[in-house]
C-alpha cells in the first residue's frame, strides 16, 4: 500500500548586511495519490498568527493516506515582520517594500522582499491554486476576498466560506485607491494574473491565538482540499458565505482626534447610507470634528474601536451586497 508523506525543509529567503540568512520552514504533504498542488503560505505580516496556528492544526490533523496531490505550506512568510509582530519591515530593510504583500511575484535581484517574495514563488509558482491565509483585527468581520472576475478563484472562496466572501474589482475595474496602494503586488493578483486560482482568508483577531478563527482556517482548508478533489466528500459548512464586493474605498477621518464609535453597531449588520457610525472630536477642546456616516448601503465589516485616530485613518468598512 502506497503511504503519504510528509517533509520539512529550510528555505533561505534572504541575507541581511551582517550576512545573517532569514529563514523559513516548507513543508511538503504528498499524498498516497496523484493530484492537484495546493501552495498555502500564512504570517505574510508578523502580527497576523491565526493563520500559522491554522497550518499547525492542519499538519496534526491531515490524513496523508487520504490525500490526493500535494500540499505546501508555509507557516511563517515573513521571518522579519513575524520576530518584530509587526505589519512590515523597518525602513532600514526595505525603504522600497516594506509591505511584503505589495511585492510579488519578486524579484531575485530586487529589494529584501522581493527576493524573499521571489524565493517562495518558485514554489507558489507551481501550484494549481493557492491559499494565502491572513489574519485581520479584532474589528474586523472574517472573510475571503478573491478576485471578482476570476471564476475558478471564487469557487475556491465559496469552498473555504466564512460568514462574508469579498469579490474584489481589479486594476482597470477598480477604483484609484488600488494603484495607490499598489494592490498589484499582492500575492492572490499575482497569482491570478498567472492564471492560478488564489483566495486571500482574513480570520478574526491578530496578535492572539483565537480557537474560533483557526478553527474556522482549518475547516476552509480542508473545504479547498475537498473542492479540488484532494480529498473526498464536499466541503462542509463554514458560515453563511454572504456574496459582496470588497469596497476598496474607505470612511476615514477628516481629522486626527479621539473617535467613539457607534456603540449601537456590530459587525456583520447590514446598514444603509447615512448610517452614524460614530464621533470624533478634538480631546482638548472637546470640539466635535466629524459625525461619519455610511457612505452606501451594505454589510459593515469593519469599523474602528481604538479611540486614537489620526487623519486620513480608516474609520469603517462597508461592503455591498451582490444578487
Amino acid at each position: 500500500m502506497v503511504r503519504g508523506t510528509h517533509s520539512a525543509e529550510r528555505l533561505t529567503l534572504a541575507r541581511l548586511p551582517s550576512g545573517l540568512t532569514v529563514e523559513t520552514t516548507l513543508h511538503r504533504y504528498e499524498g498516497a495519490r496523484d493530484g492537484p498542488t495546493l501552495y498555502v503560505q500564512a504570517a505574510q505580516h508578523g502580527r497576523e498568527v491565526n493563520g500559522t496556528a491554522t497550518l499547525r492544526r492542519f499538519h496534526e490533523r491531515v490524513d496523508l493516506d487520504a490525500l490526493a496531490g500535494t500540499v505546501l505550506a508555509v507557516p511563517v512568510a515573513d521571518p522579519l515582520t513575524f520576530d518584530r509582530v509587526s505589519y512590515t519591515t523597518p525602513e532600514q530593510l526595505d525603504s522600497v517594500n516594506p509591505n511584503m504583500n505589495r511585492a510579488w511575484p519578486g524579484d531575485v535581484d530586487g529589494t529584501l522582499h522581493e527576493r524573499m517574495a521571489a524565493t517562495l514563488w518558485e514554489h507558489a509558482s507551481s501550484a494549481d491554486a493557492i491559499v494565502d491565509l491572513h489574519t485581520g483585527s479584532p474589528e474586523m468581520l472574517t472573510h475571503v476576498v478573491f478576485r471578482e472576475d476570476d471564476d475558478d478563484s471564487r469557487r475556491l472562496a465559496e469552498a473555504f466560506g466564512t460568514d462574508l466572501l469579498l469579490a474584489e474589482q481589479a486594476e482597470e475595474d477598480a477604483d484609484e485607491m488600488w494603484a495607490e496602494r499598489n494592490f498589484d503586488g499582492k500575492l492572490r493578483v499575482a497569482a491570478t494574473g498567472e492564471g492560478i486560482p488564489a483566495i486571500t482568508p482574513e480570520l478574526a483577531y491578530n496578535k492572539q491565538i483565537v480557537n474560533d478563527a483557526v478553527e474556522t482556517g482549518v475547516k476552509g482548508l480542508f473545504n479547498v482540499l475537498r473542492a479540488l478533489g484532494m480529498l473526498d466528500g464536499e466541503p462542509e459548512e463554514n458560515g453563511e458565505a454572504i456574496l459582496a464586493r470588497n469596497h476598496l474605498g474607505r470612511v476615514t477621518a477628516v481629522a486626527s482626534g479621539l473617535f467613539r464609535a457607534n456603540s449601537d453597531l456590530g459587525l456583520g449588520d447590514r446598514i444603509t447610507a447615512g448610517t452614524p457610525l460614530g464621533t470624533l472630536y478634538d480631546p482638548t477642546t472637546y470640539e466635535v470634528l466629524q459625525e461619519p456616516v455610511a457612505d452606501r448601503d451594505g454589510i459593515l465589516y469593519a469599523l474602528t474601536k481604538e479611540a486614537t485616530v489620526t487623519g486620513g485613518e480608516k474609520l469603517a468598512n462597508v461592503a455591498l451586497v451582490l444578487d
